[in-house]
């Protein structure tokens, strides 16, 4: 099992955040499916303001490359993403090509 954390902004407009929730509120099946098929068994996203943190817990078969290239041959995956790309503005500092940016995990309590 891994744990993973991602951080992504939204365009920071009160209607547009509200319109970006109710898509999530039920994500379409195959969006689902296409989640869990590649390995990821739980995903929360947690919103403040126009911030976006998003924990992915994994099995052990879950990588993010294989993740990219089976994402770019499915049209469902394809239409989210280009609709969800609307609502959706990057991290400074991240790469143009980055949406979720992988985080750093600087201290744990255990």
């Amino acid at each position: 099992m891994n744990r993973y954390i991602l951080i992504l902004d939204l365009v920071d407009e009160e209607s547009s955040i509200r319109q970006y929730e109710a898509y999530h509120e039920l994500i379409p099946k195959e969006i689902d499916q296409s989640i869990r098929d590649s390995g990821i068994t739980s995903m929360e996203i947690f919103r403040y303001a126009n911030r976006l943190v998003m924990e992915m817990i994994t099995d052990n078969t879950f990588n993010f490359e294989a993740k990219a290239k089976t994402d770019q041959k499915n049209e469902a995956v394809q239409a989210w993403e280009n609709l969800m790309n609307k609502f959706q503005q990057r991290i400074p500092g991240s790469k143009p090509t980055e949406k979720w940016v992988l985080t750093k995990r600087i201290f744990s309590l255990n």
